[in-house]
């Protein structure tokens, strides 16, 4: 795939081009800051943009803000975001336009590298891949609500926290040391729970269960 990456700090900026180049990707260019990034994007049309949230001048949130730019703008360009802490917030404003091709991640997992390109990989192909720690704050925050997640059992709640993320069947019977039989009924018993659909199609499962998250 063919990436843009934008990221002030130049030795992480560096670094995320050869993991990219690594893995078989075309870094197409790698900039220092939003403005940058966009003239990139509007130049290059790639299949793919990663990018920090805080970029000069203010080193606020001028990454979001162009990464929501891209998502209304370049639909056909998926777009992960990397940052330093969970923010309740950017989740959720990523993830109004939808959870196609969207990511949002802590830079801690860079240092995962093989689960990482397989994240970027997802995003770009139309997936999810929404940071674990990001996941659990927004599972505790209805957790601990009056709503329908705060009665699920412990167990449900791991294998929503799992579903949210974007993973198979089969990877969180793994990761839980389930069958995949087990964790269906699981799904099946959310979805009753929470008064959504069964849907066999993980991207719009993952989109019904995101979108209860994050109602206030």
């Amino acid at each position: 795939m063919r990436v843009v990456i934008a990221e002030d700090e130049a030795l992480i900026r560096r670094g995320l081009e050869l993991v990219l180049e690594a893995g078989g990707h075309e870094v197409v260019a790698a900039v220092g800051d939003a403005d940058e990034m966009l003239a990139a994007v509007a130049h290059h049309r790639p299949d793919l943009v990663v990018t920090d949230i805080r970029m000069p001048p203010t080193h606020t949130d001028e990454g979001l803000a162009a990464a929501l730019r891209i998502r209304r703008d370049h639909t056909g360009t998926a777009v992960v975001v990397l940052s330093q802490h969970v923010q309740r917030r950017y989740a959720k404003d990523l993830l109004e336009r939808g959870t196609d091709r969207v990511g949002y991640l802590l830079k801690q997992r860079i240092a995962d590298v093989d689960t990482f390109l397989a994240d970027l990989e997802r995003v770009a192909g139309g997936g999810t891949a929404l940071d674990p720690d990001v996941i659990a704050v927004m599972v505790g925050r209805a957790r601990h609500s009056e709503g329908a997640v705060g009665s699920l059992t412990a167990r449900q709640q791991e294998v929503l926290a799992l579903v949210a993320e974007g993973r198979s069947n089969a990877s969180i019977a793994a990761t839980l040391f389930l069958t995949e039989k087990a964790v269906v009924q699981h799904v099946s018993r959310i979805y009753s729970a929470l008064g959504l659909p069964p849907d066999a199609d993980t991207h719009r499962r993952v989109h019904a269960v995101i979108l209860f998250l994050n109602r206030d």
